[in-house]
């Protein structure tokens, strides 16, 4: 059985499923120097809660063995990032201003249903929330472009790199992708789809498990 892991981050970068042994700690290292690069961006609170835990070993998460998370400590507003399979996982506590500008956004995402294939979208993530339920989000932190790393650009309004109007989401910076609160793509971006949404479920009301699905 897999322990509770957590690594709290803010624009942490991710690769693919390592492909060799070893692969897991060449892709951890990849997104945590990017991490440490990327710093902080202002305008968001960093969940940062130390969660002791049953982590599986670096051979069952090549494999993909499920992790399981505490988000009990994430507080509206904030975001936990955990590793699942050499991704960096976000999971947001969406405010309830947050899961309103979903409805804003709708007509200006280029899949507001994630009916696209690139990455297999489970049903229970087909909603304009993209989750089991709406104030909790979680998804993959790797842009569907070129497999770069967004950055949290929670605050609304006129800002660098984005539109007046901004209602708040993710920028990947590298090629100026953006992504709302359900992390759908606008329209006309580099970015080809959605981020992905993991397999997931609730073991309770405050546990997640990532990487499974069977009692969703």
């Amino acid at each position: 059985m897999s322990e509770a892991m957590s690594a709290a981050a803010v624009g942490v970068a991710g690769s693919g499923t390592p492909g060799e042994a070893g692969g897991v700690d060449k892709d951890r290292r990849t997104w945590i120097a990017i991490t440490c690069g990327v710093g902080a961006v202002g305008g968001v609170a960093t969940a940062v809660p130390f969660v002791a835990s049953f982590a599986p070993s670096e051979r069952a998460r090549a494999a993909g063995a499920p992790v399981q998370v505490d988000i009990s400590g994430v507080k509206p507003g904030e975001k936990l990032v955990v590793e699942w399979r050499g991704k960096p996982v976000w999971i947001v506590r969406r405010t309830p201003e947050q899961l309103e500008s979903l409805k804003k956004t709708e007509p200006l995402v280029a899949d507001p249903n994630s009916q696209r294939t690139q990455y297999p979208t489970p049903d229970y993530a087909k909603n304009q929330y993209r989750s089991i339920k709406p104030e909790v989000f979680v998804g993959v932190g790797i842009c569907s472009h070129l497999g770069c790393s967004p950055v949290d650009k929670f605050t609304p309004g006129a800002q660098p790199s984005l539109p007046d109007d901004w209602a708040g989401g993710f920028l990947c910076p590298c090629h100026g992708s953006t992504f709302d609160f359900a992390g759908r793509v606008f329209k006309n971006k580099p970015a080809p789809d959605n981020l992905e949404v993991p397999p997931h479920m609730y073991v309770s009301d405050t546990v997640l498990l990532i990487g499974e699905d069977k009692k969703a």
